[in-house]
């Protein structure tokens, strides 16, 4: 079966690497295994069905981003910097992803919601959850410029929620074409979407 110790992350590591490649619906365990270099036995120890293992896909990769997103908009920089901080590292992402690949990935979790959320309701439900936390993390640094006097929003919920779907929107069409110059427009969008009272040139160093 090979080393229990790295059986399970190889599947899931391969699960994820085939589902930005393809998408999830057409993969086959057998697939999965072969990927992973594990034989097809060791899929069942440890996932009882491929939805398990996509959940699972899911939490790994959402434990990372939200390290990734912890780091970034809990620091000791201003409000606007550290969004316009994960706005960089999001396109710098993809561009990585797109020279490694040769094509833009996108979100995982955009990419799942568009294939998997009307299908089963357990991937949607865990979906949902990362998206609403998403949105809280955006929200504690809105409600953070707005108190600065950084921006005007009369709702911080609603506007964060913008942002998070700005955000996934142009990695969407960033995808779409397989070109992340579609992601250079997000910050000034950004700004406009939060009525951003800093000055231009300040924003831009943001």
């Amino acid at each position: 079966m090979g080393r229990t110790s790295d059986a399970k992350e190889k599947i899931i590591s391969a699960a994820q690497t085939l589902i930005e490649l393809r998408g999830y619906s057409a993969l086959g365990v057998a697939e999965i295994c072969k990927t992973a270099g594990v034989p097809k036995g060791s899929f069942y120890y440890f996932f009882e069905s491929k939805e398990a293992l996509a959940l699972a896909v899911i939490d790994e990769h959402w434990a990372a981003q939200e390290r990734d997103w912890t780091r970034i908009l809990n620091s000791d920089a201003e409000p606007l910097q550290r969004l316009r901080r994960l706005f960089q590292e999001t396109e710098a992402a993809q561009l990585a992803g797109q020279q490694t690949c040769g094509t833009v990935s996108g979100c995982l979790f955009g990419n799942l919601t568009l294939e998997m959320s009307n299908q089963t309701e357990a991937i949607r439900k865990r979906l949902q959850e990362i998206f609403d936390a998403q949105v809280d993390m955006v929200e504690t640094v809105v409600a953070e410029a707005l108190e600065g006097g950084e921006v005007a929003v009369a709702d911080t919920r609603d506007a964060a929620r913008s942002v998070v779907a700005q955000l996934e929107g142009q990695v969407l069409f960033a995808k779409l074409y397989n070109n992340t110059s579609q992601l250079s427009v997000l910050w000034a969008n950004c700004l406009a979407l939060l009525g951003a009272r800093v000055p231009q040139e300040q924003a831009a160093r943001a």
